[in-house]
């Protein structure tokens, strides 16, 4: 599914080089459940941001689904993120005065489907996130920070993309919630998703069935996890 060789990230800014990635290399299974783990400025943002094809590596070759991403032109790169990749992020990013249901729609908008289809595999994503259906025609802004996530879950799911890619997914959500969250990724890896979580969170971590740990942009362990949610 993922395979990273020898990837390095160099930020230039004026005489000052950066190096955020430096020699990273490893690959990632279909249907495995993996956590990036690293504190603030260890390079684990900016890796998933050439894993999602959000940016490129200044050098090393990064393969997905069996493309060699940095050969993809913008327009490639484009239908790559909307057919392959699903999105999770930290805040959300969901349109405030918008309903539940259109927010998990808008992927869809410039797919050759109907509007029936559309809001058939709306619904059907909420579900699997785990969305209570009274809430479907509720605007996004009337829902808790965890029903937030849920409905974020559900738009990264509804293009039925190969890999869902979750960016401090639990990091504006209570313990108890960062929970259920969690629980819903795992289900979601269970009915055979790949997903790939960043955190800082080792406890957020330990939901993953293999952490990838780096720090001042080089992996420093790459474990199973043995124990079981």
């Amino acid at each position: 599914m993922i395979e990273c060789t020898n990837i390095c990230k160099t930020y230039v800014n004026g005489d000052v080089e950066t190096k955020a990635v430096s020699g990273i290399s490893f690959k990632i299974d279909k249907g495995e459940f993996v956590a990036i783990i690293g504190p603030s400025g260890s390079g684990k943002s900016t890796l998933m941001h050439i894993l999602g094809a959000l940016d490129t590596p200044t050098s090393g070759t990064y393969v997905l689904d069996g493309q060699e991403v940095s050969k993809l032109n913008d327009d490639e790169l484009s239908d790559l993120r909307r057919n392959k990749i699903g999105f999770v992020f930290q805040a959300f990013n969901l349109l405030p005065r918008t309903t539940v249901l259109r927010n998990v729609m808008l992927p869809l908008l410039y797919s050759d489907t109907t509007d029936e289809e559309r809001e058939k595999r709306a619904r059907l994503c909420l579900k699997y996130a785990g969305m209570e259906e009274s809430k479907f025609l509720n605007l996004s802004n009337q829902l808790s920070g965890g029903q937030m996530q849920r409905v974020a879950i559900a738009r990264a799911l509804v293009n039925e993309p190969a890999i869902i890619f979750a960016d401090e997914p639990t990091g504006n959500l209570d313990t108890k919630t960062s929970k259920v969250v969690m629980e819903t990724f795992r289900e979601l890896n269970r009915q055979g998703h790949t997903i790939i979580l960043i955190t800082h969170e080792m406890e957020v971590a330990e939901f993953a069935d293999r952490v990838i740990s780096i720090r001042d942009g080089v992996i420093e362990k790459d474990v199973k996890n043995v124990h079981e949610h």
